[in-house]
């Protein structure tokens, strides 16, 4: 393969929901651009993109996959992003480092829920978007409802390049408005037979082709001139307009494939090699500092690695984006992110598993190497003088959890290397080890992804796994001041232990005054503060201590011991064991001998004082409420609202966005543990939905009833 240069590479991702045929498309254009001999199939299990064993056992992509295609002078490097919403990670990963989209419709379905989740990405990125209508073969297929969902979704951006002729079973021929000419194929597909348009077709052909000389038009001022001038544009003059169009996002060419049969893929290519932008056409990524790195060959190097994979005999596969610059075999580049030293020792350029080794790679070219010694996802390698770090992949907050434990405890530390890793492959895979919880926590994007986890972690590491309910990270806190005191008094021969704490407890807010008298049945209490410690708690919210003591009834020295003891019951509240949160505790009075008194004798009086003083100050069990946004056909809206409220949700609010309802809701975080299961059943897969944490908020009386009883079953005394 020749090296390619920067105005010569085009980096594209394609989109779509599950089952468009985003993996068909791609096996189309690798047979048509001379990279396969034959054509593979989703069904049969052998198509270059879908190379991984699980995504053969399930038959849909779990990973965005690169390829490389060289096509009229051009390299085309395409990243094949799975459709389903559990692995969205991989779609914003390619988005980040890719400059257009290709997003691929079923004809069948027009807009789905993956089509407005990941146009929404696009959005984000600012990356120019042609559509791709799919499935024209079908007998279902209904291309004129799927444009007309597009226009009413985008709006007038959305403009036709072509149209079928017959779609359906017999579908074999579409007119491109661009080249005013009819492509036909034979049934096997591949190379049309290009013919003059019927008359029959011309009227709406001239039709659309105005509409696409305006549109392009639009977007350069000359070109608009040109056009008022002469009524029309040259088709070279259009390129330059759709060129134009797509880099501001104004606009958004159709394009009609049957990807199956093989038919307007060689167009569709011939499309994108040349009007779609190259890399050097579009904005620069921007380094941690804030500075655009342009795609500059003569530029110091700079690489950015978006994406890792552990693949059988090779080990570890680094993909990356050279940002800036260009890299050889054999260079020696330094780790930004970590301090280490790479060398380079092998380049290749990708496609699927089969990769080609190359001389070099420049500015804005995307690669792979292998057996890098330290280098993670997300980390920049720079060459002499280059001090480039960057950080701009941004992954949604996970929505659905477990905790996981191997069957056999004894794998659980080789289990923990093996999540550890797959991290590495798929950041949008969370694993946290909760010292609250005393669980292993997975967090991913849905049931599917959770599950294919499980699969890869039996087949693959023949670590059988199990998955159960996680517990909540629950918070106690009080409503009410209260007092209680403890002696703690031991004596076994020798010295003894004594130590007596009397002390108050109080809700803490923020900017409440300073304590000075109390008042407990008909007894006052006054309070002078001689020292307060604001301590901010790691599981969120405040402990205020007040040192009170007048007198010298309690040495200071004993004080900390106290404060650690009060601690240990903030660790593990005395309602149900979860972290307490915003007390003010007021020490006041208390007793020391002058032999039995130590820290341990005032740690446990001071623990067991706050313990009784906690459970009658009114304590009440917070739980984790989340911001939950979920994105449904309106004939759903009504099923997704009334399950939404049986889980207790606060609906917030609701409106329209791009052709879907978008509901929003308060909902505790206990009620959320199945619902993406539950959403995509009511909904046969066609909403989703997103939930970040929002606040705790008090439990309802009954669940704190439940709590307590729980948590008393599980206790014993101590």
């Amino acid at each position: 393969m020749k090296v390619y240069q920067t105005n010569e590479i085009k980096n594209i991702s394609i989109l779509g929901s599950k089952g468009a045929g985003k993996t068909t498309l791609a096996e189309a254009m690798l047979y048509e651009g001379g990279v396969i001999k034959r054509r593979g199939s989703v069904e049969s299990g052998n198509t270059v993109t879908d190379y991984f064993p699980v995504e053969k056992e399930y038959g849909y992509s779990v990973f965005a996959t690169t390829f490389t295609v060289e096509w009229n002078g051009k390299k085309l490097n395409f990243i094949d992003c799975p459709g389903s919403d559990d692995f969205v990670g991989g779609a914003v990963s390619a988005l980040n480092v890719t400059d257009t989209a290709l997003m691929v419709i079923n004809a069948q379905y027009g807009i789905e829920v993956g089509t407005v989740n990941q146009f929404r990405y696009t959005e984000q990125f600012q990356k120019p978007v042609i559509f791709i209508i799919n499935h024209l073969d079908n007998d279902k297929s209904d291309y004129d409802n799927a444009v007309l969902q597009l226009r009413e979704t985008y709006g007038g951006k959305v403009v036709q390049i072509q149209y079928p002729v017959n779609q359906g079973l017999g579908f074999n021929a579409v007119v491109d408005v661009l080249k005013m000419k009819m492509f036909k194929w034979k049934p096997e597909g591949g190379a049309p037979e290009i013919l003059d348009i019927p008359d029959s077709e011309k009227a709406k052909a001239e039709d659309l082709q105005a509409k696409l000389a305006e549109a392009a038009a639009e977007h350069d001022d000359t070109l608009m001139e040109k056009y008022f001038e002469e009524g029309t544009l040259s088709e070279e003059d259009m390129r330059a307009g759709i060129t134009a169009g797509l880099i501001s996002r104004g606009m958004f060419p159709v394009f009609c494939v049957s990807a199956g049969k093989d038919m307007c893929v060689r167009r569709t290519m011939e499309f994108l090699g040349n009007v779609v932008p190259a890399t050097d056409k579009m904005p620069p990524l921007v380094n941690t500092d804030g500075v655009a790195v342009k795609p500059d060959v003569n530029a110091p190097a700079s690489l950015f690695f978006f994406k890792t994979t552990i693949e059988p005999h090779i080990g570890q596969v680094s993909y990356f984006k050279v940002v800036s610059g260009k890299v050889k075999a054999g260079d020696d580049l330094t780790n930004a992110d970590r301090g280490s030293k790479e060398r380079i020792a092998q380049l290749f350029a990708v496609s699927g598993q089969n990769r080609i080794e190359v001389e070099e790679l420049v500015a804005g070219d995307i690669g792979a190497t292998v057996k890098l010694k330290d280098v993670r996802l997300g980390n920049t390698l720079n060459g002499k003088g280059a001090d480039n770090r960057f950080n701009f992949i941004k992954y949604p907050d996970p929505k659905y959890r477990r905790a996981i434990r191997s069957v056999n405890e004894a794998e659980m530390e080789k289990l923990s290397e093996i999540l550890t890793r797959m991290h590495e492959e798929d950041p949008t895979w969370i694993i946290e080890q909760s010292k609250e919880l005393k669980q292993t926590i997975l967090s991913g994007q849905g049931e599917f992804h959770l599950r294919t986890l499980k699969w890869r972690v039996e087949n693959n590491d023949k670590i059988q796994i199990e998955f159960i309910e996680p517990r909540i990270p629950y918070r106690e806190t009080i409503t009410k001041s209260a007092r209680a005191d403890y002696r703690h008094k031991k004596q076994s021969g020798g010295a003894g232990q004594f130590g007596e704490v009397h002390l108050i407890v109080e809700p803490y807010s923020e900017g409440m005054p300073d304590p000075t008298m109390y008042k407990f049945g008909n007894q006052e209490y006054k309070i002078t503060p001689r020292d307060t410690q604001v301590i901010d708690l790691e599981w969120g919210g405040k402990l205020v201590f007040i040192n009170s003591i007048v007198g010298g009834a309690i040495d200071a020295r004993f004080l900390p011991a106290i404060l650690k003891g009060v601690m240990q019951r903030m660790e593990q509240g005395p309602l149900t064991g979860s972290y307490a949160r915003d007390v003010r505790i007021i020490v006041y009075d208390g007793k020391m001998h002058p032999v039995d008194s130590n820290e341990i004798s005032f740690m446990l009086a001071g623990r067991n004082a706050f313990s009784t003083a906690f459970k009658e100050a009114g304590p009440k069990i917070l739980e984790p409420i989340y911001d939950v946004e979920v994105f449904v056909p309106a004939d759903y809206m009504g099923d997704v609202m009334s399950d939404l409220q049986g889980r207790r949700a606060v609906i917030m609010g609701m409106n329209s966005e791009k052709g879907y309802e978008k509901l929003m809701a308060q909902v505790p975080l206990k009620e959320m543990s199945s619902y993406s299961t539950s959403l995509s059943s009511i909904t046969g897969g066609r909403a989703s939905f997103t939930m970040k944490f929002a606040s705790y908020q008090l439990v309802p009386p009954d669940v704190q009833e439940k709590l307590l009883k729980e948590y008393a079953a599980t206790q014993t005394e101590d």
